[in-house]
């Protein structure tokens, strides 16, 4: 067992990990641009990539808040060196949803998207994911958590949870409309074990009776 670990920690920790992740995270991306460029979206592109860059955010996020579930349970630290990565490539998706959603249903009207945020509850659920997606990107270098602190860093990066809940209601309006709940229900099963796996050690080491400080 000791040596399966081993075994296991050089692999995580082989520079070819990283170039791995790395193509496999633009994969996605890679083929939508090729479904773009060949007519292979289907009657409605625009609804494809928009569709499809959204789902890909999610999938990406969970993949995120895996990381450290994962990494206890398995026993590999070194799965902690792609938590970055992943995290980055998250908030890539997010943004090309976004960029995706405001060029081709909004025409990159401002003002109308901002009116779209305060008259539709899921747009608005998506905009505060990108919101906060955004500040944990920018955060995540070394600089900005010398500048904050480990403490405060932490506790701005654990905003990530939010995040989650935040996408998933936003998936949910969305698939709210056509009534098509089987990934939603799937999603929300994810994220809640997730959550689920991060909060339960908090409450073994406040003891019985006792809320820890920190849920998340």
């Amino acid at each position: 067992m000791p040596k399966l670990r081993a075994m296991r920690a050089g692999w995580l920790l082989h520079p070819f990990a990283r170039v791995l992740l790395f193509t496999l995270c633009l994969l996605p991306l890679a083929w939508l641009v090729f479904g773009a460029a060949t007519g292979g979206l289907g009657a409605n592109p625009a609804e494809k990539l928009i569709r499809s860059t959204g789902d890909w955010t999610l999938r990406l996020l969970c993949l995120t808040l895996a990381i450290t579930p994962l990494r206890k349970l398995l026993g590999v630290p070194q799965l902690a060196r792609f938590r970055r990565m992943l995290g980055l490539f998250t908030f890539g998706y997010a943004l090309l949803h976004l960029l995706c959603y405001a060029g081709f249903d909004m025409g990159l009207d401002v003002g109308a998207i901002m009116l779209d945020i305060a008259r539709r509850p899921f747009i608005l659920a998506g905009a505060s994911t990108f919101a906060l997606l955004l500040a944990l990107a920018i955060t995540s270098f070394q600089p900005f958590l010398r500048w904050l602190g480990g403490r405060r860093w932490q506790a701005l990066h654990r905003l990530v949870y939010l995040c989650a809940v935040l996408a998933l209601l936003h998936f949910f309006w969305m698939r709210a409309g056509k009534r098509d709940f089987a990934e939603v229900f799937v999603y929300t099963t994810i994220i809640a074990i997730l959550l689920m796996a991060r909060v339960m050690p908090r409450w073994r080491l406040a003891g019985p009776g006792k809320a820890p400080a920190h849920m998340l």
